[in-house]
């Protein structure tokens, strides 16, 4: 939802909404200024160039679908049908662009087919032909493929410390006078 709203978040959605979208934009500008992040991005400048940085996100997506188990007690099954159902309850609150995509996030089970380098191809070439300019993330298997476990120890160190940051970044919002109003 948050990709698809553009500038100052509209203060009417309730708190639980406002802090998610809050929480997304934190974690993108987290994301950016990573030094692993960066160094997963040089990785892919020579083919990717701008869209190195939507390349990776997308390979840190199918380590995270990978590793689940790793990173909670809930399988990965659950947690997509759970998110899809939560998304869903909210369709009210979805900009047009969210609307659109996600009947398809669902069909295609994006969540969990991303931890398949099957899935991780089939998102990188729906990307390539939505891109406004030549990507290469066609392409971009090949990439993974080649440095999989380079990218895959970006990932490992980078993704941590993302969780910790979060947790942190969440404590102190909502102790903020913002969110005691709400």
């Amino acid at each position: 939802m948050t990709d698809f709203i553009k500038g100052q978040v509209v203060e009417s959605y309730q708190r639980d909404v406002y802090l998610g979208i809050l929480l997304h934009r934190e974690i993108d500008s987290f994301t950016d200024r990573h030094p692993k992040v960066a160094e997963s991005k040089q990785r892919l400048w020579q083919r990717h160039r701008h869209y190195s940085a939507v390349v990776v996100d997308i390979f840190y997506d199918h380590f995270l679908a990978k590793n689940w188990p790793e990173y909670s007690l809930t399988s990965l099954e659950d947690f997509a049908c759970h998110a899809y159902s939560t998304i869903q309850r909210f369709d009210n609150l979805l900009p047009q662009k969210a609307k659109q995509v996600l009947p398809h996030m669902i069909a295609n089970n994006w969540l969990v087919n991303y931890g398949k380098l099957e899935g991780i191809n089939r998102a990188m070439q729906g990307m390539a032909r939505r891109a406004s300019f030549h990507s290469s993330m066609e392409n971009a298997i090949e990439d993974l493929e080649n440095d999989y476990e380079k990218f895959e120890k970006d990932f490992g160190i980078f993704f941590p410390e993302l969780a910790a940051h979060s947790i942190t970044y969440l404590q102190k919002i909502e102790k903020t006078d913002l969110f005691q109003q709400r």
